[in-house]
């Protein structure tokens, strides 16, 4: 996916002003931005993989937050909530439930603010919009695919470390060539829009997407027969209970956990769990933000407890 036609797309959902100041900006200053975030009574802000930096009212950036930052209005935050729902607010009750829209070329839109008490709970007031970038590194993902290939294995590493644009990377790798389930809870692997993934996650690929993960697993071993099934930040045991259940049906797993460390890691209760049961024949520890798809270590089952 070409990283200049997601800035494209954000632009297109934001009010004129700021869409012709963006528009006057580099592709260089723009090529590596991760999100684009709007603060109703606050600034318009990109994020870097290694900085924020903030709008100014003359058109320019700034690595601090000042007095000559571009205050985004209440109403432009709504101009760009009706742009999201296509002038159509009532029409988008289940996103606006979610507090997400999944828009073109795999962009996703976080949105914040206060949630309605009627009995569908949906945002009412709106306080911030997070535009998120959705990249697929092709190769990022080589070294790990080759020492781990036909394995149960667990990516895990810190806070932007690059785990969902590799376990994104994999799928792609193996559904090009086996048949593999993509459980995408958020739909922020696939980016799913209208039934057909923005992302390529391969050919020979099935993707759930909207279901819990444990739910999503269990429906995809009764009804797709997977050879692997891939799935994003493992976190409950029903999670952990799923994938001993796929495993037990003959199924392989590739899963991704938040921890830079073993002891991070068996601190969580479900992956101690998958851990005593021996599920993970391969650790893969990444080495860090801004760096997706290097390994700073892979722990074979044997020594996973090990020093």
């Amino acid at each position: 996916m070409n990283d200049s036609t997601s800035i494209e797309t954000i632009k297109n959902y934001m009010p004129e002003k700021i869409r012709l100041i963006l528009n006057e900006f580099s592709d260089d200053l723009l090529k590596k931005v991760t999100e684009i975030r709007l603060r109703a009574g606050g600034p318009l802000y990109f994020v870097y993989p290694n900085k924020i930096a903030f709008l100014q009212r003359n058109g320019r950036i700034s690595d601090t937050f000042n007095s000559e930052s571009y205050i985004v209005t209440a109403s432009i935050l709504h101009e760009v909530i009706e742009r999201l729902c296509h002038y159509s607010i009532h029409s988008c009750s289940e996103q606006l439930g979610q507090g997400c829209f999944v828009i073109e070329n795999g962009v996703r839109a976080g949105v914040s603010g206060a949630y309605s008490s009627a009995q569908i709970s949906r945002l009412v007031d709106f306080t911030s919009i997070n535009f998120r970038i959705s990249r697929c590194v092709n190769g990022c993902a080589d070294e790990i695919f080759s020492r781990t290939f036909d394995t149960n294995t667990i990516i895990a590493g810190g806070v932007s470390s690059g785990k969902t644009t590799v376990l994104r990377e994999m799928c792609r790798l193996t559904g090009s060539f086996r048949k593999v389930t993509l459980i995408d809870e958020r739909n922020e692997i696939s980016c799913q829009r209208n039934g057909v993934p923005q992302n390529d996650v391969g050919y020979l690929t099935d993707v759930i997407s909207n279901l819990c993960r444990s739910k999503g697993i269990i429906s995809a071993i009764r009804t797709l027969s997977p050879d692997v099934i891939f799935c994003d930040e493992i976190s409950s045991q029903s999670d952990a209970d799923a994938i001993l259940n796929g495993i037990g049906c003959g199924v392989r797993f590739v899963v991704t956990a938040h921890g830079t460390c073993i002891d991070e890691l068996i601190n969580r209760s479900e992956i101690r769990y998958l851990f005593e049961r021996g599920v993970f024949e391969n650790t893969v520890f990444l080495k860090g933000a801004g760096d997706p798809g290097k390994v700073r270590e892979i722990r074979r089952q044997s020594n996973v407890f090990k020093d």
